[in-house]
């Protein structure tokens, strides 16, 4: 589905080293050479991959051992390389890189526009949400809010499940332009509507059209993208779907002085819907579907206009060497759940589902509502100070996901949230807190949103393609992000009817309480690897050796 990545696993006695072992491998070129290395002294190039939200670079010298699976990353090409369930595949050598004529760049930002849109989309409800419901008649009805928002999010657990399908049938560039169809629709019966009825049929359609762009937008650019830069316009991916959340919270600034502005914010969304249409109209198919499809004329097309004609050769040889490296079928559903990959499996939909379960989402919808009633006069203009947290949060996290590793970020993130979100439930509890409640409200809500970001909101996506093999990885990915998308349509639907039965304070303690549990099976998951992807290796030592098995 994706550009993946693997942990390569040797075992001398009972610790992973690589002393005196010696790996042969065919090049892909040509299948007449072979690399041979002995691991008393291996160095490799730091890479970065893309799936999902976002994926950061790494960069190691490796000696001796193999490290763990929330380390840093490092790539080589045609490497026997073990992934999750002991399952073997063949990578492709490293080799010098010729430089590129082409250029990929307008490519990426018109398809980073299905990143925006997805971002736009989840928090345009924000500071909307007060307005739109006192002009449809519910603003008393909390269970037509909870739909009005959580709507977006059962239409976007269809898009993601379907989203690669599509991808695979059609092409990637044929489902971006299916794609706008929900994404124009929805957003201009959002625009229109005069009943609520209307306005969760605007929604749905827009979720479905932001859960296709989640799966299609990483993959499309990561399959585009030369190797050498695939990592880095992997990671904006992540950048632009916290830049559209921030771009919705700015947009609801003219509200408190016009309360029909909702309508002119769900018609912004209109704007890059039609330019991605247009934009994929004239960008270049993905030489890898092209090439999967038989279309290799099509695919040496498309390799020059994003390469330039003199890395035809070089790219298609890459294309014949990654086709020839899977050895087994694709797994059902079923295997999922096999003892040889539910470990695996359970951690990557575990991680999503706390990310959850941890509020991240109730924020991005309600904190207008919360600053609201914490007395803040600029409530709007708060949200839109926690959406520029987000942004900045996750520029920071790309720079030291691989620096400080995945462990230590999520064990981080993870307690940052838990202490925030307790800060938040003091705050509306002790009354000598009061007459700062405005302020620590602020004040809390940017730091759980800030810890988010450098961890706990990055690390799931970045690991699903390291501890998937590629024979479960369309599935276990779809599960994964189905999990995601469930639990937040849940939170989004019932938050404020909770936040109404059991109040805030409540409501916080209790995603502090999540946020601490998430810390803790992070640690334990984390310090026993041999539970997630079959190796001997703790996640105490600093990073983690993984292969990219395909070239695009």
């Amino acid at each position: 589905m994706q550009a993946s990545a693997f942990a390569v696993e040797a075992k001398s006695g009972s610790t992973s080293t690589l002393q005196n072992s010696r790996i042969l491998q065919g090049t892909g070129d040509s299948g007449k050479k072979s690399l041979a290395f002995a691991s008393s002294d291996l160095r490799m190039t730091k890479r970065k991959n893309c799936f999902g939200l976002g994926l950061s670079s790494a960069s190691m010298g490796v000696r001796g051992s193999i490290h763990s699976v929330f380390g840093s990353s490092a790539k080589a090409r045609s490497v026997r390389a073990q992934a999750s369930g002991g399952d073997f595949e063949d990578v492709s050598p490293s080799k010098i890189q010729v430089k590129s004529s082409g250029t990929v760049f307008p490519y990426v930002g018109v398809a980073c526009l299905g990143a925006i849109l997805f971002g736009y989309h989840l928090g345009v409800v924000n500071g909307a949400l007060e307005y739109l419901a006192k002009d449809l008649g519910i603003a008393e009805n909390t269970v037509l809010q909870g739909w009005v928002v959580s709507t977006l999010l059962a239409g976007a657990t269809v898009g993601s499940f379907t989203g690669g399908s599509l991808a695979d049938k059609f092409g990637r560039t044929k489902t971006f332009l299916l794609d706008a169809i929900p994404l124009v629709v929805g957003a201009f019966l959002c625009v229109t509507a005069q009943s609520v009825e209307t306005m969760i049929i605007g929604r749905l359609l827009a979720g479905i059209g932001i859960g296709i762009s989640s799966a299609i937008v990483p993959l499309y650019i990561s399959e585009i993208s030369p190797t050498e830069i695939r990592g880095t316009l992997g990671s904006v991916n992540q950048l632009f779907i916290c830049v559209g959340i921030l771009a919705a919270l700015v947009a609801g600034l003219p509200l408190a002085g016009n309360p029909l502005w909702w309508r002119t914010m769900f018609a912004f969304a209109l704007v890059p819907s039609v330019l991605l249409a247009l934009g994929m109209a004239f960008s270049p198919e993905s030489p890898r579907w092209l090439y999967q499809q038989g279309k290799i004329s099509e695919a040496e097309v498309s390799i020059k206009r994003l390469f330039g004609k003199e890395r035809v050769a070089e790219v298609i040889s890459d294309l014949d060497a990654a086709a020839q490296g899977s050895a087994e079928p694709e797994a059902g559903w079923f295997d999922l759940f096999s003892s040889r990959y539910w470990k695996v499996v359970s951690v990557g939909a575990s991680l999503f589902l706390f990310q959850q379960l941890a509020g991240i989402n109730a924020v991005v919808y309600y904190s207008t509502s919360v600053f609201r009633s914490a007395g803040i006069t600029s409530d709007v203009a708060a949200s839109a100070l926690v959406g520029a947290a987000n942004v900045f949060g996750t520029t920071i996290a790309s720079s030291l996901m691989d620096k400080q590793g995945r462990k230590s970020l999520l064990l981080t993130s993870f307690a940052g949230m838990a202490a925030s979100m307790l800060l938040l439930s003091l705050t509306f509890t002790w009354p000598a807190l009061a007459p700062y409640s405005g302020t620590l409200a602020v004040l809390g809500t940017v730091l759980y949103v800030l810890s988010f970001s450098l961890g706990a909101g990055p690390v799931p996506a970045l690991l699903l393609p390291e501890i998937f093999a590629s024979r479960i990885r369309a599935k276990a990915v779809a599960l994964s992000l189905g999990m995601h998308w469930i639990s937040n349509f849940v939170i989004g639907l019932y938050f404020l009817s909770v936040v109404n039965k059991f109040g805030i304070s409540t409501v916080y303690l209790g995603f502090a309480s999540v946020s601490s549990g998430s810390n803790v099976y992070s640690w334990q998951r984390c310090g026993n690897e041999g539970a997630i992807v079959g190796g001997d290796r703790t996640c105490s030592q600093p990073s983690y050796l993984r292969y990219s098995s395909e070239a695009l």
